[in-house]
């Protein structure tokens, strides 16, 4: 089988996307069940207005500005370009979510997105499994291919010395968020502020990935891929453009995720108010970027991996 290289994830002759096993990360395990342990209880036993508020806004900065703008459609794909001070606020902001540091999260991404290309990938990087297993393979272990392709970050990233120590010490960047909010709030501020938000956002991070990469609405289809992406417009909003996935996988490129009448993309506004305070330059979107191999304009039709499709054709100009 030929394999797909992609731009960090580099295919060597004996690559192999399904050949590896699932193992338990102690780190990333402990980390996520901590959080959602003090989130279940300690969550009920503060909730009132303020920390309500607290959570909806700094969910909003760390998801919305942070993970969907900064870590995905700035620093991962590269689908935009604005001054480093404002990248690097922004990939702190991606950070705080408490998935991963900058790297981990190049990599996480970069892997999966590898896998999928290919005409076959393992399991965990498809979502095939059932609902529960599948959560705790996400949540809580990785996949250790047994021949993975060569991974390389581009030294422009790599070598930032910011983005090194933010690497360092993920985990250890909501201490000072942690003391901001004790010291306005209490342990309310910090409970909701830091541990229902982690534990709310990478949960949610793995819903999405599974609904979207097993069913939904569809608009484009690549052929000869192992993984197709569906959007879940229902949840666009509450994503910030994200569930819109059927959409990346169409455009990875692309700054722009709600790229259909009606969809709702937060993070793109976003990225439209900083190319109007020019701060954000070299935009990409599905009018100027490459299309895709096999890339097709199909009908929207609601599909699960097992189920049967009926695919249409039809003609579409996509709205900037």
């Amino acid at each position: 089988m030929d394999l797909v290289s992609t731009g960090r994830m580099i295919s060597e002759p004996d690559s192999d996307p399904v050949s590896g096993k699932v193992v338990w990360i102690p780190g990333k395990s402990l980390w996520i069940a901590g959080m959602t342990l003090v989130a279940v209880i300690g969550g009920p036993m503060t909730v009132s207005v303020d920390v309500l508020v607290v959570f909806a806004v700094l969910t909003a900065l760390t998801i919305c500005l942070g993970h969907s703008v900064g870590m995905h459609r700035l620093l991962i794909h590269r689908s935009f370009e604005t001054p480093l001070w404002l990248e690097r606020t922004l990939v702190y902001f991606g950070t705080l979510v408490g998935m991963a540091g900058p790297f981990g999260m190049i990599h996480a991404h970069d892997i999966r997105d590898w896998a999928q290309r290919q005409q076959a990938c393992h399991d965990l990087f498809a979502h095939r499994r059932p609902f529960l297993q599948d959560a705790f393979w996400q949540m809580h272990c990785a996949v250790t291919l047994d021949h993975p392709p060569r991974f390389t970050i581009e030294n422009r990233v790599a070598r930032d010395p910011f983005y090194r120590f933010l690497e360092a010490t993920w985990m250890l960047q909501q201490v000072p968020l942690a003391l901001l909010l004790f010291a306005f709030g209490g342990v309310s501020w910090v409970v909701w502020g830091v541990a229902v938000r982690v534990a709310v956002s990478l949960t949610g991070h793995w819903l999405v990935g599974h609904f979207a990469h097993r069913g939904g609405e569809q608009g484009w289809r690549v052929d000869h891929v192992a993984v197709q992406g569906y959007n879940l417009p229902r949840f666009g909003l509450v994503t910030f453009g994200e569930a819109y996935h059927g959409n990346h996988h169409a455009f990875p490129e692309s700054a722009r995720l709600g790229i259909e009448a009606g969809q709702v993309d937060l993070g793109w506004w976003f990225i439209r108010l900083l190319s109007h305070l020019g701060l954000a330059s070299e935009i990409k979107l599905p009018t100027n970027t490459n299309r895709r191999a096999g890339l097709k304009r199909v009908a929207k039709v609601v599909a699960g991996p097992d189920a049967q499709r009926k695919i249409c054709p039809v003609v579409s100009t996509l709205r900037r």
